[in-house]
């Protein structure tokens, strides 16, 4: 069944490069593929998930759709405005619907500021707030976030990590922006916490109606919190659709093997892993066809003769094997 509503944002045949160091005067030039030919739509409301192992581009694909990453190809719908060919300042008006929460509250923070000039910061750029009016707003937000007015202010020095990335949620959240990056947020805090962050998140998306890109290694917080999720590997999406029916029923090899990968405390059933050959190739010169393949324990000689498609394999379930291509044209 179709969605009827419009994406909040699409993504159409992105690609992002980024140029090599020479190592000689006359070497030809060189280029890391780090997103090839992604597209997707993330709909109003939604927490879209992106997982994949370090390196295959979750983070610069959430960059590209800031507008904070230039695009080399492609074309970026926010709101069905196109964010490739705006200016400086059209983006600037645009991305005040847009804000992002970092991984790290130790770092994303700036220690000389106090929590209210931390918070108050994007009022401030945005402009047409008096002192007062900006105190006021900084502190009903704090209260939200699960802070007190007596904070305001406290020094980043003085809380801990979870409270820091509560503090960086309220920045990122004192705009009421539409759209939100989550690029790791709890990757970085004591497990302890980790449960509390993540449900304060989620009752903020159903409070202020946001949607969330979601970028965690985590497949377990992936799998609770996410609707639909895409598996990206060294800049391509392997795996694309529903969470679970992606959970239920993995279809390429590798989302298999990172699904397997998951921590599990049933000690009586044990699970059987799914072992990779060999390393992660080089992203400036990836493998022909199939950028898994050599490492793919299903690989058969046409998986190195071109790249296959995403193909859909049931409702809302897609898959880019070159097994399942002739299944997803039938169907």
């Amino acid at each position: 069944m179709e969605r009827t509503d419009k994406p909040l944002l699409k993504l159409e045949n992105i690609n992002v490069t980024f140029p090599v160091k020479k190592d000689f005067p006359f070497q030809k030039r060189r280029f890391v593929k780090a997103v090839s030919d992604v597209s997707l739509e993330i709909y109003p409301g939604e927490t879209f998930g992106v997982v994949g192992e370090s390196g295959c581009g979750k983070s610069t694909l959430a960059n590209t759709t800031l507008g904070m990453q230039k695009v080399d190809s492609g074309k970026i719908f926010f709101e069905d405005k196109d964010l490739t060919v705006m200016n400086k300042r059209e983006l600037k008006e645009v991305r005040r619907s847009m804000q992002m929460i970092f991984q790290d509250p130790f770092s994303s923070l700036n220690p000389r500021f106090s929590v209210f000039d931390i918070v108050s910061e994007p009022l401030r750029i945005k402009g047409g707030y008096t002192q007062e009016e900006m105190r006021a707003l900084v502190a009903e937000m704090l209260a939200e976030v699960g802070l007190s007015e007596g904070d305001l202010d406290r020094f980043p020095s003085d809380f801990s990590g979870g409270q820091k990335q509560r503090i960086g949620i309220a920045r990122a959240l004192i705009l009421k922006p539409k759209y939100l990056v989550c690029d790791e947020p709890v990757s970085a805090l004591d497990v302890s916490v980790h449960a509390q962050i993540l449900n304060l998140l989620m009752d903020l998306q159903e409070k202020f109606h946001i949607t969330y890109l979601f970028i965690s290694h985590n497949l377990a917080v992936v799998k609770r919190i996410c609707d639909r999720v895409i598996v990206m590997y060294l800049g391509k999406v392997m795996e694309y659709g529903n969470v679970e029916r992606i959970f239920k029923n993995p279809v390429h090899p590798y989302t298999k093997a990172l699904i397997s990968a998951i921590f599990d405390t049933d000690i009586d059933c044990p699970r059987e892993r799914a072992k990779l050959k060999g390393e992660v190739p080089s992203p400036i010169n990836p493998p022909a066809g199939c950028r898994f393949c050599g490492r793919c324990p299903e690989e058969c000689p046409e998986c190195s003769q071109g790249e296959p498609p995403l193909v859909e394999v049931e409702e809302d379930h897609f898959v880019a094997c070159i097994r399942h291509t002739s299944l997803g044209e039938k169907a």
